[in-house]
């Protein structure tokens, strides 16, 4: 598909130029959102990827769009981070911290609005594929908060009985013990329809999804939709179907990698095949940074300090495409700060649809999809992770690192055989960064800039008093629960 040149590929009469497309109506796109899972800011050719292997169809995809180079994950781990992307909220804001498994008896509260509630307010057609990982029970799970449709994992697929020290990718050799996980399953709507036991069960896992997505499109051509397609990868274990299998140089990682691109095709070219391209806005990032002690499983963090679950850089900043021909200007790119929990108030502002009620904490970034990139619509952000801990806040390109202790990546191998390297412990004080200059986080300036330290230190004070502090000890006055199991105290 050819791309029209910048000046006119805002019109809302991109269409005429594509053969039958019909006439895009702008407050009412389709929406595709691609969400990878512990996937790397350096793991994308288009971002920057050693070689070995390439991703040919997101790359064409960010030749069709807008790239963020200063986009971030609302916290650097799984259900955290699908909090915050589905509400538009710090997830310590609504309870949903850190990564649920199977004893957990919480989830999404129902008074919480997600994304695909907000879309069915102008009558979107919701659909997911993927992993969920916001609550396994029925209460919690996709069709109980806005969806329609939902084919995926109710969390982590390493959620299983198969322990790391003890399988490498043999999972049927290693012997289930007291206090493993239950048998992984696969969810239908709100029924199991199988469990998965083997890798050769999770290796189909990206088809199934790719599959079930596109019947999705299919079927709700003719309406707005929303897919959101949760990529079980490239968490560990990875998993890839034959197709894929030494297909990269890049071993089994790379072969993942190619897959992934695939299904990025196969979805591209489904929107092309149905003349549904112009005014359909897919978004595509990641839910946090690599897990870098798998090794040669695990992704690139792009040169950043550090990786998943640490608040430096690396285990938060992560790529982020948007296309929409009918809307944003081909072939651009962003600094502007940005966050996944921006997209929700982006698409109640683009769709004209109602925000909740209560509190949030994303703003509307549209005007920079269409192409107004001077204007900052993100001024700040807040780092937390753990519970409830605030390790930092930035203004601008200024980023204040709070005192805290936290597990590290630096001075232990990783493993290079699907199992873990250890990991180690670090602290630290009082840090001043300009992520201009030193994105990776090497060159403390705070006694060079006494004013900017201070203004952070407002900053800080500011989140403190309204989500609170565990480092601190601040309870902070906004903060919501999570939802409950039914029947539980």
């Amino acid at each position: 598909m050819k791309y029209l040149p910048q000046s006119i590929a805002g019109l809302a009469f991109l269409g005429l130029f594509q053969g039958c497309e019909k006439k895009a109506d702008l407050s009412s796109p389709n929406v595709v959102l691609i969400f990878m899972d512990d996937m790397g800011y350096g793991d994308l050719t288009c971002f920057g990827a050693p070689s070995g292997y390439r991703t040919p169809n997101i790359d064409r995809l960010a030749a069709g769009g807008l790239r963020f180079t200063q986009f971030y994950s609302a916290q650097a781990v799984s259900t955290a981070s699908r909090a915050g992307l589905m509400t538009g909220c710090y997830p310590n804001r609504i309870g949903l911290v850190g990564a649920i498994n199977h004893t957990a008896k919480h989830g999404i509260n129902q008074n919480e609005m997600t994304m695909a509630e907000l879309l069915k307010q102008k009558g979107y057609a919701t659909g997911m594929v993927g992993k969920w990982h916001l609550g396994h029970h029925k209460q919690f799970l996709p069709l109980q908060n806005g969806f329609d449709d939902f084919l995926g994992l109710p969390y982590s697929n390493d959620m299983w009985p198969v322990r790391y020290e003890g399988y490498g990718y043999d999972p049927e050799s290693a012997p289930v013990r007291p206090g493993d996980n239950p048998p992984l399953p696969l969810i239908d709507c709100n029924d199991t329809i199988r469990y998965l036991k083997t890798l050769t069960d999770q290796d189909q896992l990206t088809t199934l999804y790719t599959e079930r997505a596109i019947s999705f499109i299919k079927k709700n051509q003719k309406a707005p939709f929303f897919l959101y397609f949760a990529h079980s990868m490239v968490h560990t274990p990875l998993a890839v179907s034959k197709k894929f299998q030494g297909k990269s140089k890049q071993g089994r990682f790379g072969d993942v990698m190619m897959e992934v691109d695939w299904s990025v095709g196969e979805i591209m070219k489904t929107l092309d095949d149905l003349r549904l391209t112009s005014n359909t806005l897919v978004i595509f990032t990641s839910d946090n940074g690599p897990w870098l002690n798998f090794g040669a499983h695990a992704g690139n963090a792009g040169g950043l300090r550090e990786g998943k679950g640490v608040s430096f850089e690396g285990g938060q900043k992560v790529p982020c495409i948007m296309r929409w021909p009918a809307v944003i200007p081909a072939g651009t790119v962003t600094g502007q700060l940005a966050s996944t929990i921006d997209i929700f108030p982006t698409l109640a502002s683009i769709t004209g649809t109602s925000m909740p009620v209560h509190i949030i904490d994303g703003v509307d970034i549209s005007p920079i999809l269409r192409g107004d990139f001077e204007c900052a619509p993100r001024v700040n952000f807040y780092y937390y992770y753990n519970s409830n801990s605030l390790e930092g806040v930035r203004i601008g390109t200024w980023k204040l690192v709070l005192p805290h202790t936290y597990r590290s990546y630096v001075g232990v191998l990783p493993r290079d055989d699907g199992k873990p390297g250890p990991y180690a412990k670090d602290s630290c004080g009082e840090l001043l960064f300009d992520l201009r200059r030193d994105p990776g986080e090497q060159y403390d300036v705070k006694e060079m800039y006494p004013d900017i330290l201070l203004k952070l230190h407002k900053l800080a004070d500011e989140a403190r008093l309204d989500l609170g502090d565990d480092l601190t000890g601040a309870p902070g006055a906004n903060r919501r629960p999570p939802g409950k199991l039914v029947g539980t105290n």
